[in-house]
């Protein structure tokens, strides 16, 4: 793409774009919750971005992989069957700020409220290297990657997941054996602020919605859940896992990756062409404390359908190809050492600390 497509393509994203499904996060100035199941959102506006990263080296919105990774078609293979390839990154909520390096990088304030979780330092300013150089509230050391999402609110009260919650990093596509770890510097948005109800429910990242009890498969917010000390609200999303091997990102935040799709004539998940690189498929599965009368609560971002979130990759190398080839290449069910204890026999990835033995 020459350089003037892509800042025509940018500016069109900037200004007309970012109210689709794969739009991006953080894009909210209010806070004034709309009125559910809206899909416009009321009282929620959109503000572009006026400063580009430091890692854009033109400040057209493509921030280049270095190198790229080409040569790749995608695999379609079948390997054996294995009903598990993927281990766990426990990640604690860190800090809340109305900061987004992704969508407003350099611009301290600009988003709606985020809870963020993994690395340390993340803000506005954030930056692969300054990531790199932080520090973690994951199980796993070498985790220094960024992870957020809106922050709920139970009237003008934060509620905070307690403790490390669970992201998994998952085979999306059949060919387990073909997954590859993260390029250093990755970064895209997961759904959008700005989706609709039926946007979100039929989103490709979609499991289970919201869910509480017995009560599944919600776009919003339940009216009431069971007021139990074993039950929260939780929620379960994935990612797309499929890489164009080009970009760590791109003016939309979303369009260098892409859901894998069914092979014609099999059950079989493959990358498109234009996505030809298998990456871990990541799945939030977070759990918010509350319970209860559910009628005051929202998100930063909206309702319950507006739900999103965001990843910035910043592992240490070693450590995530080690998880990767261990957990997901290897066919096995790890938690976040990298040890299936279905399958001892096959030892951990991590030594007792989490960091590579």
């Amino acid at each position: 793409m020459s350089r003037r497509s892509r800042i025509l393509s940018g500016t069109l994203i900037g200004s007309a774009l970012l109210v689709t499904s794969l739009g991006l996060s953080g894009v909210a100035a209010s806070s004034t919750p709309p009125s559910t199941g809206d899909a416009v959102h009321t009282g929620h506006t959109l503000a572009l971005s006026t400063t580009a990263s430091p890692e854009d080296p033109d400040g057209d919105g493509y921030i280049p992989a270095v190198p790229p990774v080409t040569g790749v078609t995608p695999s379609t293979q079948v390997p054996p069957h294995r009903y598990f390839h993927e281990f766990q990154a426990n990640c604690a909520v860190s800090h809340t700020r109305a900061d987004d390096p992704i969508v407003y990088p350099q611009q301290p304030g600009k988003s709606h409220d985020h809870t963020f979780l993994g690395n340390t330092t993340t803000d506005a300013a954030s930056t692969t290297a300054s990531l790199s150089a932080g520090g973690t509230t994951c199980k796993a050391p070498g985790d220094l990657s960024g992870y957020w999402m809106p922050t709920l609110y139970n009237g003008d009260r934060q509620i905070l997941p307690i403790g490390p919650q669970v992201i998994y990093y998952k085979a999306g596509v059949t060919d387990y054996t073909s997954v590859r770890p993260f390029p250093k510097g990755l970064r895209f948005v997961v759904g959008s602020p700005m989706q609709s109800a039926d946007e979100f429910r039929h989103h490709r990242g979609f499991v289970e919605g919201w869910e509480c009890g017995d009560s599944y498969f919600n776009t919003e917010f339940p009216a009431t859940c069971p007021n139990r000390a074993d039950v929260q609200l939780n929620i379960r999303f994935q990612a797309p896992s499929c890489w164009d091997g080009r970009y760590l990102d791109t003016p939309d935040h979303a369009s260098h990756m892409a859901y894998p799709v069914v092979k014609p004539g099999t059950n079989d998940n493959v990358c498109p062409a234009d996505h030809p690189v298998a990456l871990p498929m990541i799945e939030f599965k977070m759990a918010f404390p509350v319970n209860g009368d559910m009628s005051r609560v929202r998100l930063a971002s909206g309702p319950g359908h507006s739900f999103h979130y965001d990843f910035f990759n910043a592992w240490d190398d070693r450590t995530l190809k080690a998880l990767v080839d261990h957990c997901v290449v290897g066919g096995l069910q790890c938690d976040a050492r990298g040890y299936d204890e279905t399958h001892p026999e096959a030892g951990a990835a991590l030594d007792a600390d989490y960091r590579l033995p």
